[in-house]
């Protein structure tokens, strides 16, 4: 913010100016001050997206982008602000980003996930109970989850244990309770319930819908499920190699980011009609 702050905001005239002298001559230095003058813009934008995705420099670049590209595509004749026309751009490629690297925001908080962690001392105690020694396929069975998520889980839960009131370091004031998060609605559950979430399903929807076939079943167990089938799953289940169904895999993702693009652009005509 501090590096930001450096550039002047433009006024409607110099903006205005500055955009004729890039739409009609190419002037490099003309797009450099429309850039900077809304490096603003970028990071007030991908603040927007941190409950989502929680490293903001990340988004802030992926944001940068997409202002570049509307310097490039913005028409000054048009009769709109430069900002009003960016900020489709900025949120377009920002999404991109984040629907990339969703399963990132969506590790180690899956429901089985949550069920095993609550659940795993006690199976483990009923199990010794009835004079059973538990192991890890038994407790895996009867939880409904993957044995290797279980002995994950035992990893986990059995590192070493320390007081929440314990000095962060010998002479510090600082408690580990104060570093802890406070608690209240999980990451997952703010972005379940936020508009990006909702704006997600129904663009995913949507894109879903247009496909077929061996299509339309990778993008839904490849691409969309919680549990993902492997790539030699998927391979066995239509008798192609697995590096057949990662370049289908791959199609689709650039024909889902060409179409998340696309729709930000209609949105930004229209948005350019009612001004």
């Amino acid at each position: 913010m501090a590096e930001v702050r450096r550039y002047p905001v433009l006024s409607r005239e110099e903006e205005h100016e500055l955009a004729v002298r890039y739409h009609e001559h190419g002037d490099q230095e003309a797009a450099y001050r429309l850039v900077t003058a809304n490096l603003r813009l970028v990071v007030m934008v991908a603040r927007e997206y941190m409950r989502a995705f929680q490293n903001l420099l990340d988004l802030v670049q992926e944001g940068n982008i997409g202002l570049l590209e509307a310097v490039k595509q913005f028409d000054p004749y048009r009769g709109i602000r430069l900002p009003s026309y960016a900020v489709w751009w900025i949120r377009a490629y920002i999404i991109r980003y984040v629907m990339n690297n969703f399963r990132m925001v969506k590790l180690g908080t899956t429901q089985a996930q949550r069920r095993l962690f609550f659940n795993l001392k006690k199976e483990k105690a009923r199990l010794e109970a009835q004079g059973f020694t538990p192991t890890a396929g038994q407790i895996a069975s009867n939880l409904g989850v993957k044995e290797k998520e279980v002995i994950e889980m035992e990893q986990r839960m059995g590192a070493s244990e320390a007081s929440a009131d314990a000095a962060v370091t010998a002479g510090s004031e600082t408690s580990l309770l104060d570093m802890l998060p406070s608690s209240g609605s999980t990451a997952e559950e703010e972005f379940a319930d936020s508009e990006f979430s909702t704006l997600m399903h129904q663009k995913l929807e949507e894109f879903g819908a247009g496909l077929e076939g061996r299509e339309a079943e990778i993008f839904r167990e490849r691409l969309t499920a919680e549990d993902p089938l492997t790539l030699q799953q998927l391979g066995e289940r239509y008798g192609v190699s697995r590096e057949r169904v990662r370049q289908i895999e791959e199609g689709l993702k650039k024909r889902l980011r060409e179409f998340l693009v696309d729709q930000v652009r209609d949105l930004a005509d229209d948005e350019s009609i009612v001004r």
